[in-house]
């Protein structure tokens, strides 16, 4: 799963600003400590609806030591954002990944879409036809 690190800065006013160096449209807020680290997953994943949107490629997560706070991106998500890299990496549009998995628009809107419970066996075979494989491991 992709791990994206960052950063908390105390507010003035007693809250805390989630900032991300690597998705720097990435922003969330917290009461305290505790909230700021539960807002920080939906903060990035609401900055990264918006380079799904525009399917531009999404940076992965630089490097960063094992003190610094992160956010982990749930499995489905993860696979999400490496096919789109992919498919952006490749030039392939929307139509065309329909062609190649031949199904409609609004299915591959869903598979592009980070909210939408795909199944994983729909992921597969989009990275199939990318000429990848979708790789699952425990660690």
């Amino acid at each position: 799963m992709l791990a994206y690190p960052y950063k908390l800065t105390p507010d003035d006013n007693g809250t805390f600003l989630v900032t991300f160096p690597d998705i720097p449209e990435a922003t969330a807020v917290g009461e305290d400590l505790e909230s700021a680290k539960i807002e920080a997953l939906d903060g990035l994943l609401c900055a990264l609806d918006g380079y799904f949107e525009d399917r531009r490629a999404i940076p992965l997560p630089g490097s960063y030591s094992d003190t610094q706070d992160t956010v982990s991106l749930p499995a489905l998500e993860t696979a999400k954002v490496l096919l789109l890299n992919e498919m952006v990496s490749q030039g392939v549009k929307k139509a065309e990944m329909a062609r190649r998995l031949e199904v409609h628009m609004p299915q591959v809107d869903r598979l592009l879409d980070l909210r939408h419970n795909t199944k994983i066996d729909f992921m597969e075979k989009a990275a199939s036809k990318l000429g990848k494989h979708l790789n699952i491991s425990f660690s």
